[in-house]
């Protein structure tokens, strides 16, 4: 597959874990683009790699305050982008970031339940609301038949945790009651999103990155290297309005941050 040739890329939380080896991954791509990286707090100490980065490449990575929690926070950074874009669009946007919770149906607490969904469903709901706009300039300006993440795209970064049919075998090995939930309501937006953008030709897919020793993932999780391994029932999305969101094992596997598998 050719490597990604999208001008213009969002990520939502870049600032560490997977979205940051996003980052750099994209980096390696020779093609010319702009990075949108964007993080709750840019100027705090876990953005530091991050604004490493940026001091290397700034020509290519601007970096956007966005608070995935606050409604406010996702339409001022959506009026920035827009600010900065002019007259081009955003081709791809990446919603990566999200929280965990543990628990079960005895030990769940009604807070973790809240801030779970706002940040892993309705959040990443209102990035794609407030950035429609620019994904349907870029679509347009395309001038190219059929979908793809080089003309417009939403790419939910999700989790087989949200799996209805997976999710019985591993939830004993793994009670993230919370976070379980949040990931099924995200399976859903992608497959309700991808038929109402559709229209405008714009691609929207889930991937499951597997279990990857972030912050988030934890020490225990299986997989120890950022080059973690995805799970998708169709792996070339090129043509397709949308890949099925994982809800099975798939014999198709490709390197989730190596950008030219966002293809």
């Amino acid at each position: 597959m050719a490597a990604v040739k999208a001008c213009n890329i969002l990520i939502t939380g870049a600032n560490r874990g997977l979205g940051l080896e996003t980052v750099k991954q994209l980096l390696e791509n020779s093609c010319q683009k702009h990075i949108f990286a964007t993080c709750r707090d840019p100027d705090g100490p876990k953005s530091e790699a991050l604004r490493e980065l940026a001091r290397k490449h700034p020509s290519v990575i601007t970096i956007i305050r966005l608070d995935v929690d606050d409604p406010c926070s996702i339409k001022e950074s959506a009026k920035k982008v827009g600010s900065l874009l002019g007259n081009n669009g955003l081709n791809l946007l990446v919603n990566n970031a999200a929280i965990v919770a543990r628990g079960t149906i005895h030990t769940s607490r009604v807070e973790d339940m809240k801030n779970t969904f706002n940040t892993n469903v309705i959040g990443p709901l209102l990035i794609i609301r407030e950035y429609l706009q620019y994904l349907q300039t870029a679509a347009k300006a395309s001038g190219t038949p059929g979908m793809s993440c080089n003309k417009a795209a939403v790419i939910n970064i999700s989790s087989v945790a949200g799996s209805m049919t997976r999710k019985p075998s591993n939830h004993i090995q793994s009670t993230v009651l919370p976070y379980s939930m949040s990931k099924a309501g995200f399976n859903t937006l992608t497959v309700l999103a991808a038929e109402e953008l559709k229209a405008d030709e714009i691609l929207c897919m889930a991937l499951h990155p597997g279990w990857v020793k972030t912050e988030l993932g934890g020490e225990k999780f299986q997989l120890q290297s950022w080059r973690s391994r995805v799970t998708v029932e169709q792996h070339s999305c090129g043509t397709k309005h949308r890949s099925p969101v994982p809800t099975r094992t798939s014999h198709s596997f490709f390197p989730l941050c190596n950008p030219e598998h966002f293809y």
